[in-house]
């Protein structure tokens, strides 16, 4: 599970570069719900998000695939997304204080934010099946994009 979760951390980031221009490409509300609609930072942690649940979707077909036993893979969505969003919002922020925005320091800080996720989806996927967590995850991942979208 480790070397898939080196993987998914690559694969997330790639995803990354995808969900930052899927609404210029096909702007629509559908879109718009989903992926950023302008370059503000709130907008881009629907990337962070969006682009969790896409590489968790290709992790569980991992998963199944090669009958490898997880537990919590859908609470583990949310849960780790907003961890994510509140740490590269705080650490961006942080940085923006005595640095200018930067390009180059904005993507190394989000490859280090995808890492701190997996490794934290590893611990959970490694617990003890949560109960209700597929109903709670679903429901989590509905009200965090409605956040998103506020």
């Amino acid at each position: 599970m480790k070397k898939i979760k080196v993987l998914i951390v690559i694969i997330i980031f790639l995803i990354s570069f995808i969900t930052h221009f899927v609404y210029t490409i096909f702007p629509n509300f559908i879109t718009g719900i989903f992926f950023p609609i302008n370059e503000s930072v709130w907008e881009h942690m629907k990337i962070i998000f969006t682009s969790t649940l896409i590489s968790t979707l290709i992790e569980y077909i991992i998963y199944k695939k090669k009958l490898i036993k997880y537990n919590n893979l859908l609470i583990s969505i949310p849960i780790i997304s907003i961890i994510g969003i509140i740490f590269y919002l705080i650490t961006y922020s942080l940085i923006d204080l005595f640095i200018p925005h930067n390009f180059i320091i904005s993507i190394l800080l989000l490859l280090i934010t995808y890492m701190i996720m997996e490794i934290i989806s590893y611990k959970i996927l490694n617990i003890n099946e949560m109960k209700y967590q597929k109903i709670i995850g679903i429901i989590l991942i509905i009200i965090s994009y409605i956040i998103l979208n506020i």
